[in-house]
């Protein structure tokens, strides 16, 4: 069989291009919506994709639906069954990338009540290769500062909140650079505009903590504990500073769709040597090993999914 774009969509498996919602539906109009991304890693050795972390993933995007008052009628194990007969019925043979969406399906404007409003879900998985386009990238300070907790809460992924990163995004490339790093309210480093952010100093590593504005990442976690468990590296979590993004030996970003991804400069200073550094380059191969099913110690982080086979050309 040939590759089949498919999404969960009221209830039902349906092609892609039939999931479609009314231009009167509440979550396009003020951004009432909760999302996740959740990454399906191909291993052609074994003919199988990996889903990372499936489960945490759903858990968070549940705790998303809680802030936004959605009640879905399901529960993250039952999320995660739903998207492996998904991604079974889509055939891909290659990197994909799952997209679970929870939105208010009212068809209705004029209504800022989130209580009063319908609750819906879809789930569909599109081919995904390299998000960040570059080996390093060449980052700026934003002149946008992520939202405060108190505003929209960036530890879950809130559709309406990524209107910051985008326009952070976007003035980064117009200027020439790979991407933005934000800083909260108080003027210390939240992240990218999609990444969480690392920085190695004397071979230890530094991570802002989820109270400065950040998304709880599960691959920034999942950095954490391989960092300790595999090379007796530990992690800082604690306000970092601007000028001390200059001062890291190393610097990388981290996110499902980033996977991990080192610094070179930040703006126009060089990091480190601006080459990957050492602690950089082991976290990253063992990470890629980790996520494709390569490391048996942490197999069970993953869901395997065998696709059918594909029609020969």
């Amino acid at each position: 069989m040939e590759p089949t774009p498919m999404a969960y969509f009221k209830g039902a498996f349906v092609p892609l291009s039939e999931a479609k919602v009314s231009v009167m539906t509440h979550a396009l109009h003020y951004g009432t919506g909760v999302f996740e991304g959740i990454r399906g890693n191909w291993n052609a050795d074994e003919g199988k994709i990996f889903i990372f972390r499936p489960e945490d993933h759903f858990a968070r995007f549940l705790d998303g639906c809680k802030m936004l008052r959605m009640n879905l009628p399901i529960d993250a194990k039952s999320l995660v069954d739903l998207s492996v007969k998904l991604v079974e019925q889509c055939g891909y043979w290659e990197d994909i990338y799952i997209r679970p969406l929870a939105y208010k399906s009212a068809e209705v404007v004029a209504n800022l009540k989130l209580h009063e409003l319908d609750d819906d879900f879809t789930i569909f998985a599109l081919p995904l290769g390299r998000y960040l386009e570059t080996e390093s990238v060449h980052c700026v300070t934003s002149g946008w500062r992520r939202i405060d907790e108190t505003m929209i809460p960036p530890r879950v992924k809130i559709s309406g909140l990524y209107v910051n990163s985008i326009l952070a995004k976007t003035d980064a490339v117009l200027a020439g650079f790979d991407e933005a790093l934000l800083l909260n309210q108080d003027g210390s480093v939240a992240e990218g505009t999609g990444e969480n952010l690392f920085l190695v100093k004397n071979g230890g590593l530094v991570t802002p903590p989820l109270y400065s504005g950040i998304l709880g990442g599960i691959t920034r976690a999942a950095l954490i504990e391989l960092a300790k468990n595999e090379f007796g590296i530990s992690t800082d979590e604690r306000p970092i500073g601007r000028s001390e993004l200059y001062l890291a030996d190393e610097l990388f970003l981290c996110g499902t769709a980033a996977h991990v991804t080192p610094v070179s400069h930040v703006d126009h200073r060089a990091i480190g040597s601006t080459s990957v550094g050492p602690v950089t380059k082991a976290i990253q191969e063992l990470y890629f090993n980790v996520i494709r099913g390569l490391q048996p110690k942490y197999r069970h982080w993953c869901v395997e999914v065998t696709p059918p086979r594909l029609s020969p050309l």
